[in-house]
């Protein structure tokens, strides 16, 4: 309990002490027309409210990210507490905040074109590619999933909830963004948080009296299949963390901030929050199961995430819980699976210089995408979603390396966005080179070559530093960006 209620205290810190830092540091100017004011239409670009944004902010990126892989992490022990509270703070929510404002300062411009701008043209095609395989798997996983999920509750067929969830997402990646988006997201955002809130009393009302004991704090890795803690917990927990998905999103959320100032909240914000959310579950799963052993039982016997989910939330909230569930392993993952088919909408536009004025625009780019998707949910996914983890925190990597690029060019502290690019950039190498989806080599061999990878990459980088080359070498379109 101590060690729940301390990285609980840290979080909400880290907003108020490291998040006016970052903000200050960074230099975001309140008097500058931000995108959804100066390029407004309607449609992508939509000024909104800075709550309705942070709650939209926040359900996009979240989904099921922060329980489902909560849930996994806690396998590993309480140390998984620490990922989530420090990488949260010095990685998650920089990297969110960072991709926000960047984006901001290009008028809204896709990840892949801000990579494109700061890590060369070479990167920018790269990541264009990248980042739209990856928006169409995390869409038509979000599909599959649901539709599954409800076929079973329901007994109406899998073909027919699939269909009804491929329209939705048509619809919500077609139309206005303020039509779907503004107006059901901030509602599933407060549930999710209502979620993690009653949960979390519920925990504490039963399961933090004594009644069932709940493993101590210890940094001993305690997962059962023996998993190392480095590299595995740090792709393991992503989305309660550090997630490269989120940079996906936030370019499509700095087209609806109205002011400058309001990034903090909207951005670093919904980070944390979901961090919280993140470490919310984690406790709960060790709380409601007492131990590792037990949790990773319950995980195989309850066929996932998704059951262990309905067995804490109808255990500890009753029928109540039952509805939360439902949102949870339902209604999180369709709001997931729609914006990632509208950030790649959006990213294709950006490649192309396609305006999205026009429906019948919009329509051009999201068929193709939709007729893979289709194409996509006849396949089995167990296999390609493993390497979304490894993507995902790859795509982090790189997005804080573009980071540190864009900080170093305003003259600003690089140091922030460095120090967690190197750390991921050992992560992403080793895991690689170890998991069932990689090389499948040994720990000791992949842990040794992701630490020098990280070693010669910082050194790369520190000795063009020291020769002004990097600043150099940056298109004029990244100068003086702050300092308007």
């Amino acid at each position: 309990m101590v060690t729940f209620l301390v990285c609980l205290s840290i979080l909400i810190g880290g907003y108020f002490i490291y998040g006016t830092y970052v903000d200050r540091m960074v230099g975001v100017n309140p008097d500058k027309e931000t995108p959804a004011v100066k390029l407004q239409d309607d449609v992508d670009y939509v000024p909104m409210p800075w709550w309705k944004v942070f709650l939209i902010q926040f359900l996009n990126i979240a989904g099921t990210g922060p329980i489902f892989g909560a849930i996994s992490g806690a396998l590993f022990g309480p140390v998984a507490f620490l990922w989530i509270t420090f990488g949260t703070i010095f990685a998650g929510a920089v990297h969110d905040y960072l991709s926000g404002v960047i984006s901001m300062k290009h008028d809204g411009m896709s990840v892949s074109e801000l990579v494109g701008i700061y890590l060369g043209d070479h990167m920018k095609m790269i990541m264009r590619v990248f980042s739209v395989i990856l928006l169409i798997l995390v869409g038509t996983v979000f599909v599959s999933s649901p539709a599954g999920l409800l076929a079973s509750m329901t007994g109406q067929g899998l073909v027919f909830w699939t269909v009804i969830i491929i329209l939705y997402y048509i619809l919500a990646t077609i139309l206005p963004v303020d039509k779907i988006v503004g107006k059901i997201y901030p509602l599933f955002g407060a549930a999710l948080l209502l979620m993690a809130i009653g949960l979390c009393g519920a925990m504490f009302i039963n399961h933090f009296n004594g009644t069932r004991p709940m493993v101590e704090m210890t940094l001993e890795n305690l997962h059962p299949e023996k998993l190392s803690v480095f590299p595995f917990l740090f792709v393991t927990i992503a989305c309660g963390a550090l997630s490269g998905f989120h940079a996906t999103q936030s370019p499509m959320m700095a087209r609806c901030v109205s002011n400058e100032r309001e990034s903090k909240k909207v951005f670093y914000g919904a980070m944390v929050v979901e961090g919280i959310v993140a470490l919310v579950w984690c406790a709960v799963s060790l709380s409601f199961f007492g131990d590792t052993a037990h949790l990773n039982q319950a995980l195989v016997e309850s066929g996932g995430q998704s059951g262990v989910v309905n067995i804490i939330s109808t255990g500890l909230l009753g029928k109540v819980g039952a509805v939360l569930a439902l949102l949870g392993v339902v209604a999180c993952p369709i709001t997931s699976g729609d914006t990632a088919f509208r950030s790649a909408r959006l990213t294709i536009a950006d490649a192309f210089s396609i305006k999205q004025d026009h429906v019948a625009k919009r329509f051009y780019i999201a068929i193709p995408l939709f007729v893979i998707c289709i194409i996509l949910t006849q396949f089995d996914f167990n296999i390609i979603w493993r390497y979304f983890a490894w993507s995902n925190q790859t795509l982090a990597t790189i997005c804080l390396w573009t980071s540190t690029v864009y900080l170093l060019k305003n003259k600003r502290n690089y140091w922030i966005t460095l120090i967690p690019a190197t750390f991921m950039t050992f992560i992403c190498t080793s895991y690689i080179l170890q998991a069932k989806e990689g090389l499948r080599l040994s720990g000791t061999f992949s842990n040794g070559v992701g630490i020098l990878a990280a070693i010669i990459l910082f050194s790369w980088f520190m000795r063009r530093v020291m020769k002004g080359k990097l600043e150099q070498e940056v298109p004029c379109q990244a100068k003086n960006l702050l300092g308007e």
